[in-house]
């Protein structure tokens, strides 16, 4: 009798464990497109915010199903990044799948993607919304069958003529936004770690408007 309760008490154990290192797991997507032409562009600050952190922290991205990857540990947390290679409209599949795969929880999900509707370097996080007319959130939302996740928004500002909003998602950062970008790019990189070690309702109140 005490070997089965000895059983049963290491089972309990043993899932307990699993269930908490499941909650240590992180899936940080940024959005983007692959291909050197997209390599600089506004659409991909996904990409490009996800490429500095592995740049300053000496992390590699390999080439995976549906995305490079990267991992990342701190302070006992995994941090998994994934630059989707589904090219934008698609990247729900990846983030599907790799949610799945790596068995990390939705509120441990973290999207980054360009916002046109905040002014250029603008950073904000909200743990559910629309689309917003992105197609790269749009089919994650329909991936996973709800806007309840957590984004990460990167304003890219509205600066451009009637009709030329793709022409401006796509084209390169101006010479002035570039002086500027390093920065919002380490402010970046904080709000990454901080959704890992601090939450993401204390992430929001410490980076929203700065």
């Amino acid at each position: 009798m005490c070997d089965f309760f000895n059983w049963i008490f290491r089972k309990k154990k043993q899932s307990f464990r699993e269930d908490e290192e499941i909650m240590k797991k992180f899936l940080v997507v940024g959005l983007g497109n692959i291909g050197e032409k997209y390599h600089n562009t506004r659409h991909n600050i996904g990409f490009k915010i996800l490429d500095f952190f592995a740049l300053k922290e000496a992390i590699t991205f390999e080439t995976v199903k549906l995305a490079d990857k990267a991992n990342y540990k701190l302070k006992g947390r995994t941090f998994i990044f994934i630059k989707p290679n589904t090219y934008m409209n698609l990247s729900g599949k990846a983030v599907k799948y790799w949610l799945e795969k790596e068995k990390i929880p939705l509120e441990n999900l973290l999207i980054i993607t360009d916002d046109l509707n905040l002014p250029f370097g603008a950073l904000r996080l909200k743990t559910k919304g629309s689309d917003g007319g992105h197609n790269g959130l749009k089919d994650i939302q329909e991936k996973l069958n709800t806007n309840k996740y957590n984004r990460f928004r990167f304003g890219i500002s509205d600066d451009f003529g009637k009709g030329r909003q793709i022409d401006y998602v796509l084209g390169e950062w101006t010479a002035s936004e570039n002086d500027k970008l390093d920065e919002r790019l380490n402010k970046s990189i904080e709000i990454i770690k901080s959704f890992g070690l601090s939450g993401m309702n204390n992430t929001m109140n410490g980076f929203n408007g700065k």
